[in-house]
């Protein structure tokens, strides 16, 4: 359930807050929908909302899991062929089963509410470098996923519309 982040509290409390407000936010976009309609893509774009969901459940896999705390991949994002396709996950989607493409995204982000939870606090870097060699902070990283996420749900939002005029919250 999506709950407004308060108007007040710590920069952990904050920051996660908004962070869980977008994460329901894409979770009720593709609520109620069928695998054909999460499959739909709307031209020009070739982006489906099964694609945006999938693709966040890596991002928020690989960001905290692989590369903040050290993690190993986990399979599928493991055995794809990134060089075949370095947009696999959007690619992959279409065919899955709607309740798993909710299930990965869920559980991604609770592992990542355990990770933030199991930190030593918003200062603590990154097991793995950015490319540029330096390591991140956890306050980087929320701030990363709450644009990233905040980003596909917008365009979550104009891909919901096309399908069945749903708009808005």
């Amino acid at each position: 359930m999506r709950t407004d982040p308060a108007p007040q509290g710590s920069e952990l409390e904050q920051l996660t807050q908004y962070l869980d407000y977008q994460r329901e936010s894409m979770l009720m976009k593709v609520d109620g929908l069928t695998q054909e309609q999460l499959a739909r893509p709307h031209p020009p774009s070739a982006l489906t909302l099964a694609g945006l969901l999938y693709h966040l459940a890596l991002v928020e896999e690989d960001w905290m899991e692989v590369k903040f705390s050290g993690l190993p991949e986990r399979e599928p994002w493991a055995s794809a062929d990134w060089d075949a396709d370095r947009d696999w996950e959007f690619h992959a989607a279409p065919s899955m089963d709607p309740g798993q493409l909710r299930d990965r995204y869920r559980l991604a982000c609770e592992r990542s509410r355990t990770i933030v939870t199991e930190a030593a606090g918003l200062e603590q870097l990154s097991v793995t470098p950015l490319r540029g060699g330096q390591q991140f902070s956890l306050r980087w990283l929320l701030l990363h996923l709450i644009e990233e996420t905040a980003r596909h749900v917008g365009h979550a939002d104009f891909l919901r519309e096309a399908i069945d005029g749903t708009v808005g919250e």
